[in-house]
């Protein structure tokens, strides 16, 4: 008997234990749980479970965002070109907003709907699904420069409360991996090389040798996946304690929080989003892309001006270039989180991919003049029947609301309204 191994009946999740060290584990189908054994077909739901929500302050240029053909069959336009692969996995939605006001300080309209700052649509979905897992959201966010709890703010509860959102990917890892007291031990870990799992590979090697085939492949994929994430975090603590010449602004202590590394900490940030999604740590997740000054190198390349500067290009030429090139840095650090949802596997035998409602989009139109109106949004994933590029909005009486009401219905929670909208998108989105 396993006495290591801490299970939950009521939510299947699952530890290893190893002195300090407790290592969430992946869904399994062969676990053990008060002595009998839990199969994938008596917890087999047709819907999607979890929820993840990734947002950019400063938008996507919607000219290289949006298809120029509507339907299955368009050419894929430079910003979505990353994700070419998976194109029968999501589907592009052009014309819709909130009809939310203009500006800024409106771009928590992209969850909230009409009126910034209200319970926002992540929150719902958090409150109906959510409870029963150890996070019930995680709020996440990378290249941020300051604590967004006024303009850019994402996330709001029913109380209409800002919910802050974490920075280091280090301080989530440290939640989802060790006690709240091991953070010298932690990062010592991540310093040395050495592997939060090696504390645990006795037990480890003790339920695999347990297991039906299945579900050892399945545990050896996930322990990958952990070191090689913890692998990409030790990079980023390389430079901790070497001495440099004080460069005038305040350095990151080990993260990489600042806004230039914005793409390195996306692709961490993605990864601990997986993992947590596939040890049913939280069904809920956000991602908010801040957008400051930062000047970024692509293709060993300096853009011609800061991320900020470039989102108001004032239709110039150059400057829309570069910010293409960034927004499609962007959807290359999306792809790698679509193929890593995809190449994992539930306990019901379907994609993480299919069993994840995923939402790209923002609060702002058109930066370059602070437009809040037709906002760039993608859905993927969540076993959805994807159709391409779809062509609506609201002067058709349909608004973005309408497309989180068939969200939330897809994911099992009986909304029928969300901010100003109460339709759905139903017949286009099944």
């Amino acid at each position: 008997m396993l006495r290591e191994m801490i299970h939950s009946t009521s939510d299947r999740r699952h530890f290893l234990r190893g002195g300090n060290a407790w290592i969430a584990l992946p869904a399994l189908t062969s676990l053990t749980v008060d002595g009998g054994t839990l199969s994938a077909s008596s917890h087999a739901k047709d819907g999607p479970s979890n929820f993840v929500a990734i947002g950019t302050y400063l938008g996507w240029h919607q000219n290289a965002f949006y298809p120029s053909e509507a339907g299955r069959q368009y050419v894929m336009p430079e910003t979505l070109r990353p994700i070419e692969s998976y194109r029968g996995d999501f589907t592009v939605f052009s014309g819709l907003d909130h009809r939310a006001g203009n500006g800024h300080n409106n771009w928590s309209n992209f969850l909230c709907g009409d009126t910034p700052g209200r319970y926002s649509f992540d929150q719902m979905i958090a409150d109906g699904i959510g409870q029963q897992n150890r996070f019930a959201s995680l709020q996440l966010t990378t290249g941020s420069g300051e604590d967004r709890t006024g303009k850019g703010a994402m996330n709001f509860s029913k109380e209409n409360i800002y919910l802050p959102m974490l920075r280091r990917p280090s301080v989530l890892y440290r939640q989802m991996f060790v006690t709240k007291d091991d953070r010298i031990r932690t990062e010592y870990l991540l310093k040395s090389g050495k592997s939060s799992l090696d504390h645990v590979v006795t037990e480890a090697k003790r339920l695999s040798s347990k297991l039906p085939q299945g579900d050892r492949d399945k545990l050896s994929e996930y322990f990958h996946s952990v070191r090689s994430l913890e692998q990409r975090m030790s990079r980023q603590l390389t430079n901790l304690d070497r001495p440099i010449e004080d460069p005038g602004y305040p350095l990151p202590e080990n993260d990489p929080i600042t806004p230039n590394l914005q793409m390195e900490a996306s692709v961490i940030m993605y990864d601990l989003i997986a993992i947590a999604l596939e040890c049913q740590l939280t069904r809920v997740a956000t991602l908010f892309l801040d957008g400051l000054g930062q000047v970024f190198t692509i293709n060993g390349r300096s853009l011609s001006s800061g991320y900020h500067g470039l989102s108001h290009h004032g239709n110039d030429p150059k400057m829309i270039k570069d910010l293409v090139l960034l927004d499609t840095a962007h959807l290359e650090c999306f792809a790698h989180f679509l193929k890593t949802l995809k190449a994992k596997k539930t306990a019901e035998g379907k994609t993480l991919l299919d069993d994840t409602v995923v939402l790209l989009g923002t609060g702002m139109g058109d930066a370059s003049r602070h437009s809040n109106r037709d906002l760039p949004t993608l859905v993927a994933g969540g076993g959805f029947d994807h159709q391409g590029h779809v062509v609506t909005g609201s002067d058709q009486g349909i608004l973005l609301g309408d497309l989180y009401i068939t969200i939330a219905q897809k994911l099992g929670l009986e909304i029928d309204s969300f901010s100003n909208a109460n339709r759905n998108m139903n017949q286009i989105l099944s």
